[in-house]
């Protein structure tokens, strides 16, 4: 009876050692990665306008939104499809969330 009390205090304490050690705690995130294609014809009506510049702090980065001071323009019949001249790009946006889609080169 000792010997088993024994080992189960053991255990116990082997158990709880690594739970003690513990200093800090681990995070994931998992985020959604959503691809949109851009058709052919909205890429070719980005680069035929005539449009300003707009200067934004950083890089434009496709699936990082824009700031609301940028204006995006519509596309005609391609209602989920706007653009903007942004740092000297032109750039497809998801005038919903203002997410920049592709950077047009």
């Amino acid at each position: 009876m000792k010997t088993t009390i024994l080992f189960a205090s053991v255990v116990l304490v082997a158990l709880g050692a690594p739970a003690m050690a513990q200093t800090g705690t681990t995070q994931t995130v998992t985020t959604q990665t959503t691809t949109t294609t851009v058709p052919a014809e909205v890429r070719t009506y980005v680069t035929g306008q005539e449009a300003t510049s707009v200067t934004v702090d950083g890089d434009v980065v496709v699936g990082e939104a824009l700031p609301e001071t940028v204006t995006i323009t519509p596309i005609p019949d391609n209602a989920g499809f706007g653009y903007a001249v942004v740092n000297n790009k032109r750039v497809v946006i998801n005038p919903e969330t203002r997410t920049v889609i592709e950077v047009v080169e």
